[in-house]
Parts: structure tokens; sequence; C-alpha cells
């Protein structure tokens, strides 16, 4: 599980602001896709929610309606 410590407490720019964008792209390695991503500082943010991504290609999280896109 990804550290919940703040970007400034991981080290600088580590980690990314949670809920920051609305739209995000990833790609296959990122699989199985959730929200926040393990990119994002935890402290600030919702609860883990996995998305399912893989058949069509695009998913909105429930809680903060980020828009994820399946970039291959």
């Amino acid at each position: 599980m990804p550290s919940p410590n703040t970007a400034a407490d991981a080290g600088g720019s580590q980690y990314t602001q949670a809920n920051a964008e609305n739209r995000y792209e990833v790609t296959r390695a990122d699989l199985p896709l959730h929200c926040p991503l393990d990119s994002m500082s935890l402290w600030n943010s919702h609860p883990r929610v996995y998305l399912p991504i893989e058949d069509t290609g695009k998913a909105t999280c429930p809680y903060c309606s980020a828009e994820y896109i399946l970039k291959d």
C-alpha cells in the first residue's frame, strides 16, 4: 500500500496532489486501475475504489468524478 504521507513528508514531489485533475490517461501497466492512483498522496483523498476500464477504455470515479482514459 502506498504511503499516506504528504508529498512534503515523502521528500518533495514524489506524490501528486490527490484529485487535482479531472481527467487522467492511464496505460495497461497501470491496471488494475484504482482511484486515487498510487502516485497520489492519500491523506486528503477518498477511499480507494477499483475501476473497470478494460472493456470500454473509459471509467469514472464514483467518489471524485475523475475520468480515466485507457491509452494503449
